[in-house]
């Protein structure tokens, strides 16, 4: 079976576009006319030059994943999406709803209103072994193109307004490489357990990664 790269992987497009002499411009267009017709073909995105109609064809796809189920919690603020990659793997986006007026900031009712933030996958299993997460055992299998990853996004969108978009991250090194790799985002790490032995109980990874040196690491990251 052939496989195709997602519309949504901006560097492949943009890649394969140039390679064909054909103007960037077109991708914020294609990407439009996906998302208002997510079960559009790309032969039907209007105003395209011709040779693109015959790249898109070959080489991409509108999507390159499905939502195969969609899981509501019975207090209505988690919703879970099971996605099947082409491959025929599977990944999960969770969507979390909360309302931001509740509780307080400064002594002051908080501003805001009820607003979703989708947790997305990466990749295909997880290496790290968490006890409490059916992924740790599945092992690693591969990592998600960006294409994989933005499609988690849109097919979420379809079902709720996502404010937020938020990835796990945990490790020091790596943690040390997000700043310089994308500055400006927020991090905030789940420790799970405020004692590093009871963290290497739940979380064998944490053993590499002693929480001291972990919040060195994040007070280091919140300076910069």
């Amino acid at each position: 079976m052939a496989t195709y790269r997602s519309v949504f992987d901006a560097a492949e497009l943009r890649a394969q576009l140039n390679d064909a002499g054909i103007n960037t411009k077109f991708m914020a267009s294609i990407w439009k006319y996906v998302l208002q017709n997510p079960g559009c073909e790309l032969g039907e995105i209007p105003d395209l030059p011709s040779s693109a109609y015959r790249l898109l064809r070959t080489k991409f796809k509108p999507f390159t994943s499905t939502v195969h189920s969609v899981f509501h919690s019975t207090d209505g603020v988690t919703t879970k999406l099971l996605i099947k990659l082409q491959n025929g793997a599977f990944v999960e986006a969770v969507i979390m709803t909360y309302d931001t007026r509740l509780g307080k900031y400064g002594g002051k009712p908080r501003l805001g209103g009820p607003r979703s933030t989708l947790c997305i996958s990466s990749q295909v299993g997880c290496k790290m072994g968490c006890k409490f997460c059916a992924t740790g055992t599945m092992g690693f299998k591969n990592n998600l193109t960006s294409g994989e990853i933005v499609e988690q996004l849109v097919h979420a969108s379809l079902l709720t307004n996502i404010r937020n978009v938020v990835f796990m991250v945990g490790i020091i090194h790596a943690i040390n490489k997000l700043h310089s790799d994308l500055p400006g985002l927020n991090l905030a790490v789940s420790l799970h357990a405020p004692v590093q032995e009871i963290r290497c109980q739940i979380m064998p990874s944490a053993r590499a990664f002693p929480l001291e040196k972990l919040m060195t690491a994040l007070q280091t990251y919140q300076k910069n």
